[in-house]
């Protein structure tokens, strides 16, 4: 029986965005403008992009931030396939996101029709789900899995097509639209208690918060578990924010973002305990080189994230009810003698190992260029400590990564591309975040020159939408992780080049699109510049500062580049 009817299939598509509760779509629609036409006359905010990458990027941040699917809508062809990288990352992010695409007609299917892709194919190694509609009946059914789809079970990117046969037909519906919420499953009880017994056996136990924990750490279940345990607390870069970094037990970002001698942790504890991480190659790097010395206990929603290479157990479920179930069983549990103190030890010695590590750094910074760690300084002592800090993964971005050059308290947010690290995805997803965001809250970017110059054509979107971010560009002339493994493979007289000292252009760009610009080449410049900056962020304007760093500034716990990955300073 049809309860309700909508006049075109974009009218469908509308109001079940506004069932989702959708305030802001991202994207860059084809040449059918059925969609605007129906937004048009509700109060969702409407961003529209340059770049269908961008707009995928943008809609992940937004996710991310918010704990709700970002929406992103584009067109055909080669509009999807621009789309891929911000799928891929949207993916790899676990980020609930809808992506809504015009699709051929079913009638021109096979003909050479204008942009005709078989575009059911090329997307879903890259989503949870695909599906194509070509009957307008089907379509709630299809956007009420979708979104089901989007933020159950590990969270991820669907997509939805829309042949452009049914635009126009009328959309019957025979009920009020399904609620759309997460379902968090509690972990099986057995499961539980032998995983809790293995956790109270440990004398030497580490917490891993992964990207998986967000929005599960209500009420601080996670540090008031770390405390029962007395156990180091490490994040993995995506799961940064979802603790409060100034807790005396937080210890840093696991991986390639931990240095000597937080380091030594890994090599004597008897145990990690893994929540809602993948346990990804980042987060891993530099832990013991024998699997079988370092036993894991797995806590994560979806099975395809479990990682079994090394001994221990696993628990599936929701992260925060698992977390709940074990504090209740290990009630009375003592932490294990001396390991409290241990790592509050280390962590008072990190301290002073980093104030060390800044002041050697800066003393390799030559003249007209700032030390990157008395930019992080500089950016704590101005802007409020309530930001949400939205990063690239550059050579000297990646200063921000670790810890406590860049210190999250309770109240701060962060948002980090995942492994993929695709280059620009942290400019654009900080328009996202800002979308996402109470108004008073600050979102800082801090990216550097290649990932902005990528999204600089994006600065008209910025200005649009009335996102107001402060970015913080480093300028070493180019890609600078890129150029220091040519430097280590043909040295410094190499006719290739990844970085050259030369104007970036980005003043005329921000100046022309209403942006704040600033550029600052002395650290004694730095407090000035980025209070008028922020002033001005404040007041609802995007700022820019751009500022000068040098190549062999490099981040914490590095000696080099070796690929991929760095080459490790002598730990202690």
């Amino acid at each position: 029986m049809t309860v309700a009817s909508h006049p075109t299939a974009w009218a469908a598509v509308a109001d079940h965005l506004r069932h989702l509760g959708t305030r802001a779509v991202f994207g860059l629609p084809g040449d059918d403008m059925a969609l605007l036409g129906e937004l048009e006359r509700t109060d969702t905010r409407v961003v529209l992009c340059r770049d269908q990458r961008n707009a995928l990027f943008m809609a992940t941040g937004y996710a991310l931030a918010a704990g709700r699917p970002g929406v992103c809508v584009i067109g055909k062809g080669p509009a999807l396939t621009n789309a891929l990288t911000g799928l891929l990352e949207a993916r790899s992010a676990a980020a609930p996101l809808l992506l809504i695409a015009d699709g051929t007609r079913l009638d021109r299917l096979g003909t050479g029709a204008f942009q005709e892709l078989d575009q059911l194919t090329a997307v879903r190694p890259f989503v949870k789900w695909a599906v194509r509609v070509d009957h307008a009946e089907r379509l709630p059914a299809a956007l009420e899995k979708a979104a089901a789809l989007a933020v159950n079970g590990t969270p991820g990117p669907v997509y939805l097509e829309l042949a452009e046969q049914i635009a126009a037909d009328p959309v019957p519906r025979t009920g009020p639209w399904r609620p759309v919420r997460a379902q968090r499953p509690g972990p099986d009880p057995d499961a539980l208690a032998a995983t809790a017994d293995r956790i109270a056996a440990a004398r030497r136990p580490l917490l891993l918060v992964g990207g998986g924990a967000r929005h599960r750490n209500t009420g601080r279940r996670i540090e008031r578990f770390a405390e029962l345990l007395g156990a180091g607390l490490f994040t993995t870069a995506s799961g940064r924010g979802t603790v409060a970094e100034d807790h005396p037990l937080y210890c840093g970002v696991s991986g390639l973002y931990t240095a000597a001698p937080m380091d030594a942790l890994w090599r004597e504890a008897d145990l990690v305990i893994a929540l809602g991480s993948r346990l990804e190659e980042t987060a891993t790097f530099g832990w013991p080189d024998e699997a079988a010395e370092l036993p894991v206990v797995q806590a994560v929603l979806g099975e395809e994230s479990l990682v079994l290479e090394r001994p221990g157990d696993h628990v599936l479920g929701d992260v925060g009810r698992t977390v709940d179930g074990w504090t209740g069983l290990l009630a009375g549990h003592r932490p294990g003698d001396g390991w409290p103190e241990r790592v509050g030890a280390v962590r008072a010695a990190l301290a002073q190992r980093a104030a060390d590590r800044a002041e050697e750094a800066g003393k390799r910074v030559p003249e007209g260029a700032v030390p990157v760690s008395r930019v992080l300084t500089a950016l704590d002592r101005v802007v409020p400590a309530d930001r949400v800090l939205v990063q690239e993964n550059g050579l000297q971005d990646m200063w921000s990564y670790f810890f406590p050059h860049t210190t999250l308290g309770a109240g701060a947010g962060s948002v980090v591309p995942s492994e993929q690290t695709p280059l620009g995805f942290g400019a654009a997803a900080a328009v996202g975040v800002r979308l996402a965001e109470p108004a008073g809250r600050p979102v800082v970017a801090v990216v550097g020159d290649g990932a902005f110059n990528l999204f600089r054509a994006e600065l008209p979107t910025v200005a649009d939408a009335g996102a107001a971010v402060l970015y913080l560009v480093l300028d070493n002339g180019g890609y600078g992780w890129l150029q220091s493994n040519l430097d280590r493979v043909c040295g410094p007289d190499s006719r290739f080049a990844f970085t050259v000292p030369r104007p970036t252009g980005t003043e005329g760009l921000a100046r022309a699109y209403g942006c704040d610009y600033r550029r600052v080449t002395a650290a004694d410049e730095l407090d000035a510049a980025l209070s008028a900056a922020w002033q001005q962020v404040a007041g609802g304007t995007t700022a820019v500062v751009e500022i000068a760093v040098a190549l062999p500034d490099t981040p914490p716990g590095m000696s080099g580049s070796a690929g991929d990955f760095p080459e490790r300073e002598g730990t202690a």
